[in-house]
C-alpha cells in the first residue's frame, strides 16, 4: 500500500516564554516533492498576533484537501468519457460545529465546483452524474466522518453549449 508523507516543523522563538500562550502558531508544511507551505492555527482558533491569517490553516488545508481530490477524479472521469474541460473553479466551504458527541469538528463540506467545457458539454444530468461518480471515488472523502456535499454547476459558456447555443464569448 502506498504511504503519504508530510513534514511539520515549528520552533519556538527566543523570545517567547511559550508557557504563557503566547507563541506564534506559524510552521510549515513541506512535502516530498519539495514544496514548502507556510502553515498556522486559524485565527478563529488562535487570535492575533500569534497566528498568521496568510498562511494555511489545518482548517482550510482539510477543505482543500477534499476539493483537490474531487476535482482530479472529475476531471480523469470526464476525460475518460470524452468531454474536454477547459477550466474547473470550486469555491469550496467548510463548517466548524459541535458533532454528535459535543466535541468541536468540521461537520460539513459543500464543494461549488463550477466547469467549463471545450465546444460540448454534457446535459445537466450527465454532468451531475459525473460528479456524483468523481465524489464516490474521492478517496479524501471516503476517509472522512463529515457530511461532504457537492452543488455543481456549468459555466455559462458551458450551458449554452450543452444546449446547442453559441457562446457569447466565442
Amino acid at each position: 500500500m502506498p504511504e503519504f508523507s508530510a513534514s511539520v516543523t515549528w520552533a519556538r522563538q527566543a523570545d517567547e516564554v511559550f508557557t504563557d500562550q503566547r507563541y506564534s502558531r506559524r510552521h510549515a508544511w513541506g512535502f516530498d516533492g519539495g514544496a514548502q507551505v507556510p502553515a498556522s492555527s486559524s485565527p478563529h482558533s488562535v487570535p492575533l498576533p500569534y497566528s498568521d491569517p496568510a498562511a494555511v490553516d489545518p482548517e482550510e488545508a482539510f477543505v482543500a484537501s477534499l476539493s483537490s481530490c474531487h476535482m482530479l477524479w472529475f476531471l480523469s472521469l470526464a476525460a475518460k468519457a470524452g468531454w474536454v474541460v477547459e477550466s474547473y473553479r470550486d469555491d469550496a466551504v467548510g463548517v466548524m460545529a459541535r458533532n454528535a458527541r459535543g466535541k468541536m469538528a468540521m461537520t460539513r463540506v459543500t464543494l461549488r465546483p463550477v466547469v467549463q467545457f471545450a465546444d460540448a458539454a454534457p446535459d445537466a444530468a450527465a454532468h451531475e452524474a459525473l460528479h456524483h461518480a468523481a465524489h464516490e471515488a474521492c478517496y479524501i472523502a471516503n476517509s472522512v466522518a463529515c457530511e461532504v456535499l457537492c452543488e455543481p454547476q456549468l459555466s455559462r459558456a458551458a450551458a449554452a453549449s450543452a444546449a446547442g447555443v453559441p457562446s457569447a464569448a466565442a
